[in-house]
């Protein structure tokens, strides 16, 4: 290929569907208990036990992929003689676009005849990853690393992201809600429902009682949202974090709801990057619609 597409490796889908699609990833970095860990799709450590860890008390901490890191990654498809577009997880939640852009400009002036896109991608987990595998397609279509880079930029924002939670207790860890709003929430059996601005920031949209109403509401949200409706015959990502039950759920409603859906709904796990922010029990649902206006 005369250029690569690559994106980090908080796009949530697997080692084996990067591979399958051929677009690198470039790893984040994760602790647990104070010991530090690539972000490397579950290799080092399986997600049901980083889950179960999480569960149990371990404590997280992330870190994003350093400018020195870029270099190393990009370097060898350079050498080669192909160009770059790089796709970073959201600016909205995450600096790792910086240090990519720093580590573009380095290398630009070593390779002058390259060139290196760097895209804010707007997304996140599996939204992120349904951008790049839709990307892969378009290379495969024969999009040249111009019209590709144009074409990630014009479509970024019409990848929509809705989240729920079923557990709070992380959401208090992170120091996003205060602990007697997580105590009267899981009194109450709230389940907050959020999605992903055009900033590409998580924002609380709703506050539904019940985890079988949250499942119902979040499917609504595609309903209203998705690319012709009901006739919405795009692919459909999920993303969960050890709440598999849950996801199939919003899968198996998603799918009687949308008869045309291109495949079944494909069920990632969230990385372990978001996923030592949002702890066990969040579903996020993923999907092409009109462009987010906020």
């Amino acid at each position: 290929m005369s250029y690569i597409l690559s994106c980090c490796s908080t796009a949530d889908l697997s080692k084996e569907h990067f591979e399958s699609i051929h677009v690198n990833y470039v790893c984040f970095h994760y602790s647990l208990d104070g010991v530090e860990y690539p972000d490397d799709l579950g290799q080092s450590i399986p997600f049901e036990e980083f889950y179960d860890r999480m569960a149990k008390g371990a404590d997280t901490k992330t870190s994003q992929v350093s400018v020195a890191e870029y270099v190393d990654a990009f370097t060898p498809f350079l050498e080669q003689g192909q160009d770059i577009v790089h796709v970073c997880l959201s600016s909205g939640i995450s600096g790792t676009i910086n240090s990519a852009r720093n580590a573009a400009h380095i290398l630009q002036e070593r390779f002058p005849d390259r060139k290196i896109y760097i895209i804010d991608s707007l997304g996140a987990s599996s939204g992120y990853g349904l951008l790049m595998d839709t990307a892969a397609a378009k290379r495969d279509e024969g999009l040249n690393v111009d019209e590709m880079a144009a074409w990630i930029e014009e479509n970024r924002l019409k990848v929509h992201h809705w989240f729920f939670s079923t557990d709070l207790s992380f959401y208090v860890k992170g120091g996003r809600i205060s602990k007697t709003a997580a105590f009267f929430g899981s009194v109450l059996e709230i389940c907050p429902l959020l999605n992903m601005d055009n900033l590409g920031r998580l924002i609380p949209r709703f506050k539904i009682r019940t985890k079988k109403k949250v499942i119902k509401e979040i499917v609504k949200k595609m309903e209203e949202c998705a690319r012709d409706g009901l006739d919405y015959d795009g692919k459909c990502y999920i993303s969960m974090s050890a709440c598999l039950p849950d996801a199939q759920a919003v899968a198996a409603l998603v799918e009687e709801r949308f008869p045309k859906l291109n495949g079944k709904v494909l069920i990632n796990y969230v990385g372990t990057t978001i996923g030592s922010h949002t702890g066990p029990g969040t579903v996020a649902l993923f999907f092409w619609g009109s462009e987010r206006v906020d």
